[in-house]
């Protein structure tokens, strides 16, 4: 199992990344967000804390889960109700408080990773909002069954606004999202993508411009 540790304390991380690989994981480290984000994927599980000297843990979190389903654990010193419940509600599967036990976290790393593999099948693999269905398995799209070519940035695009219906998406949080972390480029781009996947969908009204923002994911056509 290949766990993702995010942490950028040394004398926190060191230790740690030695447990677990004594206990079977192979371990890659991140010290930083972006350094997280810019990591190609195939992590069976990722350690998240919160304290980064970059990007806010929550925004690694958030970014992490609209582009994965990779179990996230978050491992921080904020034990507060409110953070917790932050953490959670971007996508965390699970939120661990310093200090903790080595053998809790191994046990906790072991169910959150259980959990992913017994949902995957029913219901992580599978979007649908009003007449559009996403599945994300085999990349395939159908509006009432009518099935949609789309570029892989395109699907790109559809799966992000998708994955949180009714969510206002900012140009900023799309193009950092979908396109990538530290994107320079014109956002020309992304209307232009916008454009191209009203006139696919045939239904403009499902993606929505929201002036001066963004755009969101209407749960039904208007």
């Amino acid at each position: 199992m290949q766990v993702l540790l995010v942490e950028d304390d040394d004398a926190l991380a060191e230790p740690l990344v030695a447990g677990l690989v004594r206990a079977g994981f192979v371990v890659r480290r991140a010290s930083t967000g972006a350094e997280a984000l810019d990591l190609t994927d195939g992590d069976d599980v990722v350690l998240l804390d919160l304290g980064l000297p970059d990007l806010d843990g929550y925004e690694v979190c958030r970014r992490l889960r609209a582009r994965s389903a990779v179990p996230i654990i978050i491992v921080t010193a904020r034990g507060e109700e409110t953070d917790r419940v932050v953490g959670l509600e971007l996508g965390a599967d699970d939120y661990l408080v310093k200090p903790f036990g080595f053998r809790e976290l191994v046990a906790r790393i072991r169910a959150v990773t259980r959990r992913a593999e017994g949902r995957l099948p029913e219901t992580g693999t599978r979007v649908t909002v009003g007449p559009l269905a996403i599945d994300r398995r085999t990349r395939r799209v159908t509006m009432d069954g009518r099935e949609i070519l789309l570029t892989p940035k395109e699907y790109d695009l559809l799966d992000f606004l998708a994955s949180d219906p009714g969510a206002v998406r900012t140009r900023t949080e799309i193009l950092e999202s979908v396109w990538d972390s530290h994107w320079y480029g014109p956002t020309k781009t992304l209307d232009v993508h916008i454009a191209s996947l009203r006139r696919k969908l045939g239904e403009p009204g499902l993606v929505e411009t929201v002036r001066g923002v963004g755009f969101r994911m209407r749960t039904t056509a208007p």
